[in-house]
């Protein structure tokens, strides 16, 4: 199990323009060859807008883009045509495929905060794709099969005790709240990743929101 705590992400944003983003992976100028990816995923950040604050349209391409806000609303718009309002408790997906451009923005008067995970396909290429699955109910899996990939949230009251999935590569970052993973102590914006998990179990330490990511070997 290797731990990442949030204070050693990289610092990333703009903050004079609203922007705050935690990067867990090498990302853009924060490059660390030792960083790149684990298992299929290859971005995890934490990212907060102000009011009135976003990112323009810009490009993606071969990535499938999963977000998950914390609390506010995210408004999405592509050059496929989707145009979405995201709230806390949705799951969007965005396949980016041969390519796509986006803009995402905090048009809302209160500030937003979500966590966006990128995640490499197991065959690039093809047609964009999008979806939204509103209010995910707790334990329900999430599949990204272009990824090999499915995405459990968990919510957990204090005390609470919720078995991890077991997979070649286990990713779990904690949303909120803390939680007791084996013998280490999670905290909000704390990470682990686990190969081979097998048999291993959450406690929550205190209320807390998790997401856990499994992911086949490749």
């Amino acid at each position: 199990m290797d731990v990442r705590r949030a204070d050693e992400r990289y610092q990333g944003g703009d903050p004079a323009a609203g922007i705050e983003t935690r990067h867990a992976f090498s990302f853009g100028p924060h490059y660390d060859p030792d960083n790149l990816r684990f298992g299929a995923l290859i971005a995890c950040n934490e990212e907060r807008l102000a009011p009135g604050a976003g990112f323009d349209e810009h490009p993606h391409s071969h990535t499938e883009i999963v977000t998950w806000v914390v609390e506010g609303e995210l408004t999405h718009r592509d050059t496929a045509g989707h145009e979405t309002v995201v709230r806390a408790g949705d799951v969007q997906r965005l396949s980016a495929a041969a390519g796509v451009r986006h803009v995402e923005r905090n048009d809302a008067a209160v500030p937003l905060t979500f966590v966006q995970m990128w995640l490499a396909p197991l065959d690039p290429g093809g047609d964009p794709a999008y979806e939204i699955v509103r209010g995910i109910a707790d334990s329900t899996p999430y599949a990204v099969p272009e990824a090999g990939a499915m995405l459990h949230v968990r919510r957990l009251a204090a005390g609470e005790r919720t078995a991890v999935p077991d997979g070649a590569y286990l990713y779990v970052h904690v949303v909120r709240g803390s939680v007791r993973l084996d013998a280490e102590q999670l905290d909000a914006g704390d990470a682990a990743r686990v190969t081979d998990a097998d048999v291993l179990d959450a406690v929550a330490v205190t209320r807390a929101e998790v997401l856990l990511w499994e992911m086949a070997g490749r």
